[in-house]
């Protein structure tokens, strides 16, 4: 039985391809960074992952390294949404979390948050929105272009888990993801295409 028999969309992840500091390992919330060559190359070859399939809705974060990534997987209109920004990580941004470690070598993201930036329950509720947004669009496959540990946050969301779940969904540079339903239950389809 597929989704149409429900109504219910599927919603279609991209990560944006990659930068300096996701090549390096630095935390990258909200500087707006560009892609490197090989990001923009992985932002091209993501589009197989996509052709084909009509989306009712594009949207993308409006950080230039996830416009660009849009962009080059064939999808230059694609609508701003500023809730799609990624983690705002205060006074880790720029930062490598095996740097953080060296002084609390317990450090998680995910359970010890970020000094001065958004909380994860922060960043849950913007996930929230988009979820919601898709849910109701009338769309049967959304697009979003996004970013790594908001791809991830908006998974467990999408699956009705609490938020700090999303650290079991690993996610590469310019990787595509589906999530949709069994029947009527909110599934992942697809990781990591």
């Amino acid at each position: 039985m597929s989704t149409e028999d429900f109504g219910l969309p599927r919603l279609w992840l991209l990560r944006h391809g990659e930068t300096e500091w996701s090549k390096s390992g630095q935390y990258t919330g909200l500087t707006d960074l560009p892609l490197t060559p090989e990001g923009e190359d992985q932002a091209r070859a993501a589009k197989a992952a996509l052709d084909g399939v009509h989306f009712g809705l594009v949207f993308t974060s409006p950080l230039q390294r996830a416009r660009r990534t849009a962009e080059l997987a064939g999808f230059p209109e694609a609508e701003l949404e500023p809730n799609a920004v990624e983690w705002d990580y205060g006074d880790y941004e720029g930062v490598r979390s095996a740097d953080v470690r060296r002084t609390n070598p317990s450090y998680l993201i995910w359970k010890d948050g970020v000094p001065n930036g958004e909380t994860l329950s922060e960043v849950a509720a913007r996930a929230d929105l988009i979820v919601d947004r898709v849910l109701h669009s009338g769309a049967e496959n959304v697009l979003l272009v996004a970013h790594g540990h908001f791809c991830r946050i908006l998974t467990a969301r999408w699956l009705g888990m609490v938020p700090v779940e999303g650290r079991h969904f690993i996610l590469g540079t310019a990787k595509v993801c589906r999530l949709g339903w069994d029947k009527k239950t909110p599934a992942v389809e697809a990781w990591g295409l």
